[in-house]
């Protein structure tokens, strides 16, 4: 529900100010964007939900979580900065944290569930798209 309402908050951004910034050629039509995201969270959800199921007794798992945490809240905070607040290069700095997040998340989640882990690298490989088209879009504008 977070992810749903943080796109939300850029839908007028994305039709206006986005529509007319110029796009490398690898950019995706603005309709792929919604069932992507919804997949990407419904992994992650089954993920940190595995990792949760173990047991935040377990100073591993509790680990995974926190990575986990720090993550999802740099995702929620990239849309607003990048849509509503039209800053693609502040949105640039927060996704390569973000990404550096989704890393250590993954390894965390690699030491306590292993399938936890491997549902988290399709996020990985959207986020590392999403960095390259951030960066191609802060060096075409």
């Amino acid at each position: 529900m977070l992810g749903f309402a943080s796109g939300m908050s850029s839908n007028h951004a994305i039709t206006n100010w986005y529509a007319d910034l110029n796009k490398p050629f690898f950019s995706p039509p603005n309709w792929i964007f919604g069932p992507v995201w919804s997949l990407l969270y419904i992994l992650m959800g089954v993920a940190v939900g595995r990792v949760q199921g173990i047991g935040l007794d377990n100073l591993l798992a509790k680990k995974g979580v926190g990575f986990f945490i720090m993550q999802f809240i740099m995702n929620l905070i990239w849309t607003p900065v990048f849509f509503a607040l039209k800053q693609p290069m502040l949105a640039l700095g927060i996704i390569i944290v973000l990404w550096i997040m989704i890393f250590m998340t993954i390894r965390a989640f690699r030491q306590v569930d292993k399938t936890s882990a491997l549902l988290m690298y399709p996020y990985l490989m959207w986020v590392s798209f999403a960095t390259a088209l951030n960066g191609a879009i802060v060096m075409l504008n």
